[in-house]
């Protein structure tokens, strides 16, 4: 009982629940071609949707924790050592005799993702004393960001938690086929980020036309969701709220370096924007700006994010000011 007071005292963090991976990254260095070898450089970085969002949230100064599953071995241990300067990792647990979860991305030459791959199967140990075990930091949370990693049953109950605790919480959908874990009802859910094919799985509509992402949203937004943003890529986002507000942010071209990371900044930014009172299209536009700094970088998270560097690149693009809720 002690022990639980103690976690309720401390103070309120946002709260990153999910992936924790490497990430490694293989670019063509000329036009890829299939079936055959292609010149390549690679890189190794960290990633994970929770992770990077932790580290991007830490960066801009705002106080993460992140709640995540890793192996015993050297990749956990690096992912660890770095991840732990800018968030708190210690609800983090290791898991002995399994392998840190790891996304090998291919990238064509000009840094755009061909295919990648996804080794996961560490998340097949959540085990069903989840839930009981953070109950307290999840109640305790200032702001939950879940991403799809996890079992469906955990997802739903945290879901199901911060709407009756009344926690704000951000959805990242992370794959097309993980939002098939998500349930029928997101009542409670504060933001929904997915992307073009995200989007498609969760509304089962064919996104082909400009309207298509609207009525994408509109969708989604039935199952309970207050606020939905579908990314599209160079074409940057539009989003739809469940009273009414709607719009596009298209972001200014800048040098793209490789654009792995880019949506985990967006959702960091867009977090930011949220808790620092801002409404919902200049969250969004913090979150550009976020994006747009990160595709400048070969690192999923870039090493020189920080507040200041935010704040400047959203004042030389997005220069009107800033609107609070």
């Amino acid at each position: 009982m002690m022990k639980q007071n103690a976690i309720i005292l401390e103070e309120k963090k946002v709260l990153c629940i999910g992936g924790a991976n490497v990430d490694r990254k293989i670019q063509a260095l000329k036009q890829l071609e299939y079936g055959t070898s292609n010149p390549a450089i690679s890189t190794k970085s960290r990633g994970g949707v929770a992770r990077n969002v932790a580290e991007n949230a830490g960066r801009l100064g705002l106080n993460a924790s992140l709640l995540a599953f890793i192996g015993s071995d050297a990749d956990g241990e690096w992912l660890l050592q770095n991840t732990n300067k800018f968030a708190d990792i210690n609800l983090t647990e290791i898991i002995d005799g399994k392998s840190t979860g790891t996304y090998t991305a291919v990238l064509d030459e000009e840094g755009e993702m061909a295919v990648a791959f996804a080794d996961m199967a560490i998340y097949d140990e959540v085990e069903d004393s989840f839930f009981n075990k953070n109950w307290p930091h999840i109640q305790n949370a200032k702001m939950i960001l879940l991403d799809t990693n996890f079992p469906a049953e955990v997802i739903n109950e945290v879901i199901n938690c911060s709407n009756e605790e009344g926690i704000p919480i951000c959805i990242a959908t992370v794959s097309a086929a993980k939002t098939a874990k998500l349930p029928d009802s997101l009542d409670g859910v504060t933001w929904l980020i997915a992307n073009h094919k995200e989007a498609e799985a969760l509304s089962k509509l064919e996104i082909i036309s400009e309207g298509d992402f609207y009525r994408a949203a509109e969708i989604i937004l039935k199952s309970g969701v207050e606020r939905v943003v579908i990314t599209r890529n160079e074409k940057g986002l539009i989003y739809f709220t469940n009273n009414g507000e709607a719009g596009a942010i298209v972001p200014p071209s800048v040098p793209i370096v490789d654009v792995t990371g880019a949506g985990d900044a967006l959702i960091s930014g867009i977090l930011f924007g949220y808790l620092k009172g801002l409404n919902t299209e200049d969250s969004c536009k913090i979150g550009v700006s976020c994006s747009m700094i990160t595709v400048q970088t070969s690192e999923t998270v870039h090493p020189d994010l920080n507040q200041q560097k935010l704040l400047e690149t959203f004042q030389k693009y997005f220069s009107k000011g800033l609107s609070h809720r």
